[in-house]
């Protein structure tokens, strides 16, 4: 019912304090329909570990002339505004978010809906519900796995097909229980 921005990001480590965004997606969705899509690499002010850089394929040379999130972020937070942050793991994608716009000095608070969440909660016959079994099971087409737009395209594709599978109803209904408020 609301409108959606689909989002994935790519960082430095797990931990929003300490670690960094290097990528970040959005995907809007209006109305069922995609509205529109970002991307951008974003320069972390720090060395990527290699570990993540095998993972992501994002090196620091990559990111060198990056913008720094400061630079883009009120035209994220403009991207932001109003609509639901769907995320697969939301809690970590939203903490980074809060924690970069903070050190941007800007405010950030949306209503969050964490599709690990979603499948477990429409899915409960499957003992896993990680990204990686969710394109298995579902047939899902990621064009780059563990790159911000492949990512959040594959989370388009899963509620999509959720969606077709148990109907609108259901998903808003299992949406509601799942979804967090700021």
């Amino acid at each position: 019912e609301s409108p959606l921005a689909i989002v994935d990001l790519e960082t430095t480590g797990a931990h929003p304090l300490y670690d960094r965004v290097t990528e970040i997606a959005v995907i809007e969705v209006d109305a069922g329909e995609v509205s529109g899509e970002w991307s951008t690499l974003v320069n972390p002010e720090t060395t990527i570990p290699a570990a993540i850089q095998a993972l992501t394929g994002i090196s620091n040379d990559m990111v060198a002339g990056a913008p720094r999130f400061g630079e883009l972020a009120a035209e994220l937070q403009e991207r932001l505004a109003g609509r639901v942050l769907v995320a697969h793991n939301a809690r970590f994608d939203y903490g980074f978010l809060r924690h970069e716009f903070e050190r941007a000095g800007l405010a950030y608070r949306a209503r969050t809906l964490c599709t690990v969440r979603l499948s477990r909660r429409l899915y409960p016959e499957h003992p896993r519900h990680n990204l990686d079994s969710l394109i298995a099971r579902h047939g899902l087409q990621c064009r780059a796995r563990h790159r911000a737009l492949g990512d959040a395209d594959a989370v388009w594709q899963f509620l999509r097909i959720a969606l077709a599978e148990h109907g609108e109803d259901v998903v808003q209904v299992a949406a509601r229980q799942v979804a967090r408020q700021p």
